[in-house]
């Protein structure tokens, strides 16, 4: 049985309806026959199927529909049409400032974050240690949230997210937060998860540890999705060419083209890589 199922999903977002304007707004505007709803879809035709121990990157460029799709896979949404299955529990780090509060310290955000994932008060209490350590926010404990910088609280939710054992992870640009120390640690932490068999999905800008992290790639470009593959390399290589030269491949002639222009870049410029 897949962990998560993907069939044709696609999600679409309904703007200058009545709940934006108002309800005397909507009478008005309707009785002048100046009413207008205007459709955006995020996502079209989303379709793909993970198993145990996978680990998704989800690239493309901004506006391309990652957020959106995780945010249906966490069941926030609910897509437009298609299916949508996934079997297990879900930690998700999508936008890391929600589930806290401001006002509340470090170690009751902690309690608070937990119990909003479905945890228990004695589990957290055998774990809080850890997640605290973890975070690097020992000296901190007793602040409230809002003193924190955006790193730390980044590495406060992913490290709650992290070490309460879920069976899927969503990690949406949370392995790029605070400095070059943590950001190798939070990769060798994913490393760790994905080997006891948790299924993973990355959004990441950093196509190095999509590389480094991922066994499957989904790329999707305005919401449409061009590739969903297992061949990473060849794949990363034709996105970041992508990014260099906005040519949008249409099929597999297209990619290998790509990716052996972004190989040929690379012999030229070793360090080409490593600037994305």
């Amino acid at each position: 049985m897949s962990v998560i199922e993907c069939n044709n999903v696609g999600i679409r977002y309904i703007t200058g309806d009545f709940k934006a304007i108002g309800l005397k707004e909507y009478v008005i505007r309707k009785l002048k026959h100046d009413y207008h709803v205007k459709e955006f879809w995020a996502d079209k035709d989303v379709t793909f199927k993970l198993e145990k121990g996978d680990m998704l990157g989800i690239i493309g460029s901004n506006g391309a529909g990652k957020s959106t799709l995780l945010k249906a896979i966490t069941g926030i949404m609910i897509p437009t049409y298609g299916t949508l299955e996934t079997n297990g529990t879900i930690a998700a780090l999508l936008e890391l400032g929600s589930g806290f509060d401001g006002d509340m310290t470090v170690r009751e955000n902690t309690y608070l974050r937990g119990a909003l994932l479905g945890y228990t008060r004695a589990f957290l209490d055998s774990k809080y240690d850890e997640i605290i350590h973890f975070a690097e926010l020992d000296e901190f404990q007793d602040y409230e949230f809002k003193q924190l910088s955006s790193g730390m609280k980044s590495r406060l939710a992913f490290s709650i997210a992290c070490l309460v054992n879920p069976n899927i992870i969503i990690l949406d640009e949370v392995l790029s937060v605070g400095d070059g120390s943590f950001r190798k640690k939070s990769g060798d932490k994913m490393k760790e998860i994905l080997d006891s068999g948790v299924t993973g999905l990355l959004v990441s800008h950093t196509i190095s540890q999509v590389r480094e992290l991922c066994n499957k790639v989904l790329w999707l470009d305005h919401g449409k999705q061009i590739a969903f593959t297992n061949e990473v390399e060849l794949y990363c290589d034709a996105y970041e060419e992508f990014l260099m030269t906005k040519k949008l491949p249409k099929d597999r002639l297209q990619i290998e083209k790509l990716a052996a222009d972004y190989i040929k870049r690379e012999e030229e410029d070793p360090n080409l890589r490593r600037s994305y």
